[in-house]
């Protein structure tokens, strides 16, 4: 019966947050699009006054200066583009917006003056996640505040089925998971194959995640989508919950 789980490992996980940055090659860019890839304020400034580089100009991978300038960190330069009324929330070709490229590179800064600007920080990339999926993957809890103070959904879910919540089960991080759960993220949510956080935490092996979770208003008659409960889940990997 235990093999009957192996295909649900971490390391499987199809929608898990990507990759942060871009791969960008020269020949692909334009002017605009340089300057703010390597953070060239003066060349940036130059451009948009010769009126002849809109701001909102998009590449082949439909990423405006904007996206660039977020994932490579130049917060001076995206207070620039915001400053001459570029668009913050178009995205490129993974659905991606700045703001989700800021928080997916760790860019704190780029994704504070995003939000304080009125950046969406619901907007889904083509795999489902949220901005918050990519600052729980990225293990920033500061990150994650923030975006819950500018109205984040704490319960969307991506293609797998993961909540924040779930995610932050699935990378191991303790402190993520308790802080989300004080921040009110529902303990009982499950993913696409109806697990719950219980039912993850419980099948790889016993860890501090189990014990925080049993703290918790935990439902223990759900069942998957084979109809296995969390006690199921724990007896098939040689221990009780």
């Amino acid at each position: 019966m235990k093999k009957l789980f192996t295909f649900w490992r971490r390391k499987d996980h199809t929608h898990h947050p990507t990759q942060p940055g871009y791969n960008l090659r020269d020949k692909d860019l334009k002017k605009l699009h340089k300057a703010a890839s390597v953070g060239d304020l003066e060349k940036v400034k130059e451009y948009l006054q010769l009126k002849k580089h809109d701001v909102n100009i998009r590449d082949r991978k439909y990423r405006t200066p904007l996206h660039l300038a977020c994932a490579n960190g130049y917060s001076n330069i995206v207070s620039l583009l915001i400053e001459k009324k570029c668009k913050i929330n178009v995205c490129d070709s993974e659905k991606r917006s700045p703001l989700t490229k800021a928080v997916q590179c760790a860019n704190e800064d780029c994704a504070t003056i995003l939000l304080s600007h009125g950046a969406d920080p619901n907007r889904a990339d083509l795999d489902g996640n949220t901005a918050l999926h990519y600052a729980v993957c990225g293990q920033s809890i500061s990150l994650v505040e923030k975006l819950l103070e500018h109205k984040a959904n704490l319960e969307d879910q991506n293609k797998d089925g993961y909540t924040p919540l779930l995610l932050a089960i699935t990378e191991n991080n303790a402190k993520m998971v308790e802080y989300l759960l004080k921040r009110g993220a529902d303990v009982n949510a499950s993913d696409k194959n109806q697990r719950t956080a219980l039912m993850i935490a419980v099948n790889d092996e016993p860890t501090n995640l189990v014990s925080l979770l049993l703290q918790q208003e935990v439902d223990l008659s759900c069942q998957d989508i084979y109809g296995f409960t969390a006690e199921e889940y724990a007896s098939f990997n040689g221990f009780t919950v």
